[in-house]
């Protein structure tokens, strides 16, 4: 029996790790959100209001982009979204606030974090939950594209 139980806590522990790698990462994110008015930013191409949606984020989105993403579309071609892109989608079910996702590029990397609406770390870091639907982004972004 103590061998099954430590296998089964083994189990436990790398599944944890897979869905919230660096929590105190995106801690320090959901802080960095919230003092710079996340809502108040400029909201996502094609997503001018609440609108509705068929992902794993709710039935209804908002995104907001920072001024990185927004100087980036206002610009020339580009193969991937530069370093310090941040992208958040609130996510809303029968009208109600469901959850917060939040996409930061670091180097070369996309930083995925998702939030209950209270700001407690759900995912973070890259893990499968988010990475398998955004490897066919571009450059990550499902909502909209890279400026061509």
């Amino acid at each position: 029996m103590p061998v099954r139980r430590a296998a089964l806590a083994g189990s436990v522990a790398v599944l944890a790790a897979c869905s919230n790698q660096n929590p105190e990462s995106a801690e320090a994110l959901w802080d960095e959100l919230q003092a710079a008015e996340y809502q108040e930013w400029a909201r996502a191409p094609g997503y001018e209001g609440r609108t509705p949606s068929a992902t794993v984020h709710g039935a209804e989105v908002e995104i907001f982009i920072n001024e990185v993403v927004v100087e980036t579309l206002a610009g020339g071609p580009l193969a991937a979204w530069p370093d310090g892109a941040i992208v958040v989608k609130d996510g809303f079910m029968a009208g109600e606030p469901h959850i917060v996702v939040a996409m930061q590029k670091r180097g070369d990397a996309w930083f995925f974090a998702e939030y209950e609406t209270s700001g407690e770390v759900v995912y973070s870091g890259d893990p499968h939950a988010c990475t398998r639907c955004h490897d066919d982004g571009s450059d990550g972004i499902l909502a909209f594209d890279l400026p061509r």
